[in-house]
């Protein structure tokens, strides 16, 4: 066990440079800077989410992305926060339980603008160009595995994962095999010094995205560079009967999969039925950024202190 820090002085100053050139983005843009609790009352329902729980019935937040929607729906306008957020279960070459996240919310904008700005300010911060491919999520699937991400069956992923050796033990949700062919197939095939935008998800991976006019993709998107997910982005869901729909359809999943109950955010709620404006918001992992900014192959490279040294 060593008391000295993961992180190069290098890294420490590239990360100083970085938060100064986000900060210089918006800046320019006239997006205000907010701050929100770290603490909170309620966790995040989403099963595939691993919030922490402390004393007293407080859970640490997985992302600033419900306290930010309530200052939206209280007139902030354009907003953007940089800090720290925890997530149970997150350990490896990109993961930490604790990490730094950026997340911003443009109003007018839909997902393909937010996009775009994303793809700038990745742009910025690595002070270079960098090819950038947008192509749709089944496009993906169908280019790289034959596969129609949309139709193709529980029983149909589940014998092409195992064809390519991947073999998980138990049963699995359907979107946890797309997820399982994208993660272990798909990206790690994208060019190294390449942004690849993968947008309109299934709409079953919606998350807090609204849905497109087709009705089978979300107006979600992700970016990678190289194999690395940096971004998650949505043009935001606003209609107050679906948000709550969807709580208790996480809410579900966890009693079915068979985790601890969490207090949904009956604030983010009350928000939304005030009423949220029309906006796109995205979270970008300032973590995995520097790691291609500065060419490290691990998360504990660019943070001055991982789980196992704090």
């Amino acid at each position: 066990m060593s008391w000295r820090p993961g992180a190069s002085l290098h890294a420490l100053a590239e990360r100083a440079r970085m938060l100064q050139r986000i900060r210089a983005f918006f800046m320019a843009r006239g997006v205000l800077e907010v701050e929100t609790p770290l603490l909170s009352r309620a966790g995040n329902t989403d099963p595939s989410i691993v919030s922490l729980e402390v004393c007293d019935g407080g859970w640490l937040h997985t992302s600033p992305e419900f306290p930010m929607k309530r200052l939206l729906a209280a007139g902030s306008g354009d907003i953007y926060q940089i800090c720290k957020v925890l997530r149970g279960g997150e350990s490896g070459r990109f993961h930490n339980p604790e990490f730094t996240l950026l997340e911003w919310y443009r109003l007018g904008f839909d997902d393909r603008r937010l996009a775009d700005e994303v793809v700038a300010l990745i742009g910025e911060v690595a002070a270079r160009r960098l090819e950038v491919v947008s192509v749709s999520y089944r496009s993906l699937f169908l280019d790289a595995l034959g596969i129609d991400p949309l139709r193709a069956g529980v029983d149909e992923l589940q014998a092409l994962a195992r064809s390519r050796g991947i073999a998980p033990d138990g049963d699995m949700p359907r979107d946890d095999w797309l997820d399982l062919l994208l993660s272990h197939i798909v990206t790690p095939s994208f060019p190294a010094d390449r942004l690849t935008v993968v947008t309109d998800y299934p709409a079953s991976q919606a998350a807090l995205a609204r849905l497109n006019a087709d009705g089978e993709t979300a107006a979600r998107f992700e970016i990678y560079w190289g194999a690395a997910e940096l971004a998650n982005g949505y043009f935001e869901l606003t209609d107050p009967v679906e948000q709550r729909r969807r709580v208790a359809a996480e809410q579900s999943a966890r009693r079915q999969r068979d985790l601890p109950p969490i207090r949904a955010d009956e604030r983010f709620l009350q928000a939304i039925d005030h009423g949220l404006p029309d906006c796109a918001g995205v979270a970008l992992g300032l973590d995995r950024l520097l790691m291609k900014v500065v060419g490290a192959e691990h998360i504990g490279e660019v943070i001055a202190f991982d789980a196992g040294r704090a």
